[in-house]
């Protein structure tokens, strides 16, 4: 109440210091929005929230087909506590997943100003601190953190506009946002732009402007529905967000109460853990990169896309296989570089332009600064094509497998200007290449870099590819090389040596998009010839 009170006297104040000319359009939408949601005195009474809800998830760069529907990831039961003065926060997740594998992952996640925690296994790519843990657990990365910070802060609309009615002088124009046919007047705020309804003048959306390693600029929207009466003021108990406009996950409450008596012990984090976390990160937070892997249940939790920073030897590193041919390693996703006479091909462009960049840069300087003249990507998923735009820098020529020759074109010609890797220039002159079935990069040594189009039930269009002289092929994931083998065979796996007998090549090793290399004995000796 007193902050309440103090809060309206600095607002009062500064009313009567512009009465000359009014509240702004954007302030009058948030004074309307705050009435509509039950009043800035009921909102300030706010100390506390539990809920529970379920949610849905999609990613559409983990698509069957490119640029395809989105592909069903999981579905989630969710329970949360919300200290609201202490701005400390609990999820606990059930979270049953359909992709890119059936499991179920069982954790909580608690976040507090100053620190992110994770009780449980919550990925596949567990980071080194998870590992070590018994029972599993490890703070947060200071992306993950600052991430989970900054979406709790948009789902808390009611928050939210509170901050923004006793800020009045942070709250800037922004144009109308269109949805659906219709338009939404907005306002921004720090990184949110907040459309509301202009008939009930309630909040209809919550905007940030994000970076997706595919799609380039993007709009990431909460889309606010539903609204009830929950202790004194409104709740909108359906949210979607949406990614351009394609919805990618929905989420209803199927319960929330306000002002509930909380066990602050189920927000602590421990002593020994929060010493040792990370600070909320700063600057370009990759921020659409931490949100989506958890979709899939694979996000490396690390303050580098690329690799876990607690790892022991942490960074990527080429690895040299034969005579010109190095795999970079090191990392969550790997690429394979092969020196020709007068220029480099490189299989896969993953995670980042960052990583790319990283990528190119080691490649020239083991291969005596030659230019990258093809860029061969096995297929269009976001981890291992997010960065091909740094990797056409030299003017390269784009590989992709058919039917992915359209959808690349429309992902270079993109928007890229929030890109934090790169300046933005324009790909439109990028040759794309679509190979059918099969392709051969010939040198003029006589050294050929050849490529399959594959069967196979991961994504249409995959490609492998085979270096003859190496007796080298390169797959991404359907099969880790120097993995451990699973027990049976499975038709990712057959697929791999149905591409081999179908292109009658004889491969001695098979180098991979993850993990890294072994004889292709271990693959035949699991599915057979």
């Amino acid at each position: 109440m007193k902050r309440f009170l103090a809060l309206c006297s600095a607002l009062s104040l500064l009313g009567l210091l512009s009465c000359a000319t009014g509240p702004s359009k954007e302030q009058q939408l948030v004074s309307k929005a705050v009435e509509a949601l039950g009043g800035a005195q009921a909102i300030a009474d706010i100390r506390t929230i539990s809920w529970k809800g379920n949610l849905k998830q999609w990613e559409p760069e983990q698509s069957d087909a490119p640029g395809g529907d989105a592909r069903f990831c999981n579905e989630a039961q969710l329970e949360g506590l919300i200290d609201v003065q202490a701005r400390a926060s609990r999820i606990d997740w059930v979270k049953n997943f359909a992709y890119p594998a059936p499991r179920t992952f069982t954790y909580s996640e608690i976040v507090t100003p100053a620190a992110g925690y994770v009780m449980g296994v919550d990925s596949n790519g567990r980071n080194a601190e998870s590992q070590k843990a018994n029972p599993p657990a490890h703070a947060m990365s200071g992306y993950r953190l600052a991430t989970s910070q900054r979406e709790g802060r948009r789902g808390n609309i009611s928050g939210l506009l509170l901050d923004m009615l006793f800020n009045p002088e942070r709250v800037q124009p922004a144009d109308d946002i269109v949805a659906q046919g219709r338009n939404y007047p907005a306002a921004a705020y720090q990184s949110f732009i907040v459309a509301f309804d202009p008939q009930t003048g309630l909040p209809a959306r919550v905007r940030t402007l994000d970076y997706d390693n595919i799609w380039g600029d993007v709009t990431y929207d909460v889309v606010l529905s539903d609204w009830k009466p929950v202790g004194g003021i409104k709740v909108a108990m359906n949210r979607k967000t949406e990614l351009n406009g394609k919805m990618i996950s929905d989420f209803n409450f199927t319960d929330v109460k306000l002002n509930q008596a909380l066990d602050t012990k189920r927000l602590a984090i421990p002593a020994q853990a929060s010493a040792n976390a990370a600070k909320p990160a700063t600057g370009n937070i990759p921020y659409q990169w931490v949100i989506r892997r958890q979709y899939i249940g694979t996000y490396l939790d690390s303050d580098n896309a690329s690799y876990d920073t607690k790892a022991a030897s942490p960074g990527l590193r080429l690895q040299e296989l034969a005579p010109g041919v190095a795999q970079v390693v090191g990392g969550s996703h790997n690429s394979l570089v092969v020196e020709m006479s007068d220029f480099l091909v490189i299989f896969d462009a993953p995670v980042s332009d960052g990583q790319s960049q990283w990528t190119m840069k080691a490649a020239k300087e083991k291969f005596n600064n030659k230019p990258v003249k093809w860029v061969v990507l096995t297929h269009h998923h976001m981890d291992h094509a997010g960065g091909v735009r740094a990797m056409l820098a030299d003017g390269g020529t784009l590989v992709v497998g058919a039917p992915a020759r359209a959808h690349f074109q429309k992902v270079l010609a993109a928007p890229a200007t929030r890109n934090p890797d790169l300046s933005p220039r324009s790909y439109s002159a990028v040759q794309i290449m679509e190979v059918t079935s099969s392709n051969v990069i010939t040198d003029s040594r006589g050294r050929q870099v050849m490529m399959y189009v594959m069967d196979n039930p991961h994504a249409k269009g995959m490609m492998m590819g085979w270096v003859p002289d190496a007796k080298l092929g390169w797959i991404t994931d359907l099969w880790s090389p120097g993995t451990p083998m699973p027990p049976k065979p499975n038709p990712a796996l057959a697929s791999v040596v149905n591409t081999v007998r179908t292109a009658g090549i004889q491969p001695e090793r098979f180098a991979g998009g993850h993990g890294s290399s072994a004889p292709y004995s271990q693959l035949t000796q699991l599915v057979g010839q």
